[in-house]
């Protein structure tokens, strides 16, 4: 992504010269100079500071929010998503737990059945599988075996999926694993829009939500709109976004792998080949509306996800498009691009072959494509 011009938003462009045509048609006489306000320059922020800022505004904006997890107060946070929350907030909103998830996790499932807003980081969701009980059986299920009587809002968030030379036991996506249990919201973000719209949503949610991040796409910068910076902006929970639109062929994904499907349509285009590249963002509820509407467009279509192959979100996909009114509109077969079968090497060479690249995203589409 390039970095922001060098010319604040609202600065004058420099002065034309005297030829210049100015309002209605008139040249500029000699020694008369004409001023022109610049266009702003969109701003750019990045994954982290998105979740920085979307964490700033909802603390302040519910005394109820607060924040707990391993390093997120003194230390900012392991990966500084919480910087600068503890020094304006103090210890009772921002608190530094022991390295203990079950402990941690029941403390915060606890304080939402009493009525706060807790925000649960977990270090990377490997380590999630610690408090897998009181994410499934306590904060998803209680809102439905109280016939409604007490909800559960809290949110689970923290990195998710692969990350770079961190092996198998770091490097697992859990977006199948959450998004088969009912009772659970799973988001999804890319953008710093989607990470700082999605948090906002999923701290004012009366349900429990998992939001799965991503640790390498936390320094990439964004450029947001104007309402983005807004603190009233909520990317709805739910719905999903066409990145790119296109005529000859579906991509969806989540997380960071919207960006490679983006990057494959930019390369594939070259050769007249349109794809529209959809970034799903909620894992559940799908926004499958969005994804048949594509395909009946398309009549192609190609998922993409870091995680393994069976019963994994394009397995979802490929499930609900066959069982839907979509499916007769299919041109050929729906092909997935995923991670590999098997646990994650440490070795850099074997770990990029494990995870999808640009190229296997070109390839699965020309093989749909029959090219």
């Amino acid at each position: 992504m390039a970095a922001a011009g060098s010319v604040a938003a609202g600065t004058l462009r420099c002065m034309v010269r005297s030829t210049q045509l100015v309002g209605g048609g008139r040249f500029a006489g000699p020694g008369r100079r004409a001023f022109h306000a610049s266009v702003p320059a969109a701003a750019q922020v990045t994954v982290r500071d998105a979740l920085n800022q979307a964490l700033d505004e909802e603390l302040e904006r519910d005394e109820k929010v607060f924040l707990l997890g391993e390093e997120v107060a003194q230390y900012d946070g392991a990966y500084k998503i919480s910087r600068g929350l503890w020094k304006k907030y103090g210890d009772k909103r921002i608190i530094d737990t022991p390295i203990s998830e079950m402990g941690f996790t029941g403390i915060a499932v606890g304080a939402a059945m009493a009525g706060l807003r807790p925000i649960c980081e977990f270090m990377t969701f490997n380590f999630s599988m610690q408090a897998i009980d009181q994410i499934i059986n306590s904060a998803a299920k209680t809102y439905y075996m109280s016939s409604g009587l007490v909800p559960v809002p809290i949110v689970f968030r923290g990195p998710n999926g692969a990350s770079a030379g961190v092996a198998a036991q770091h490097s697992q996506c859990f977006a199948s694993w959450y998004g088969h249990c009912p009772g659970l919201k799973v988001v999804s973000p890319w953008s710093s829009e989607d990470a700082k719209g999605l948090l906002k949503s999923s701290i004012r949610d009366d349900n429990p939500v998992v939001i799965l991040e991503n640790e390498l796409m936390y320094g990439v910068p964004f450029e947001v709109s104007e309402e983005a910076l807004s603190k009233d902006f909520l990317v709805p929970i739910g719905k999903a976004k066409i990145e790119k639109p296109g005529s000859h062929l579906s991509l969806v994904a989540h997380s960071r792998s919207v960006g490679h499907c983006l990057e494959a349509a930019s390369v594939l285009a070259k050769d007249g080949i349109e794809c529209e590249v959809i970034n799903l963002r909620t894992i559940r509820p799908m926004d499958i509306d969005t994804i048949e509407a594509s395909v009946v467009k398309t009549n192609h279509l190609v998922t993409v996800e870091g995680g393994w192959p069976q019963f994994g979100v394009g397995a979802e996909i490929c499930a609900r498009i066959m069982e839907g009114p979509a499916f007769n509109y299919l041109d050929a077969p729906v092909v997935r691009v995923t991670g590999a079968d098997v646990p994650m090497p440490y070795a850099k060479t074997l770990e990029e072959n494990c995870l999808p690249q640009v190229k296997d995203i070109i390839t699965a589409v020309k093989k749909t494509l029959n090219i």
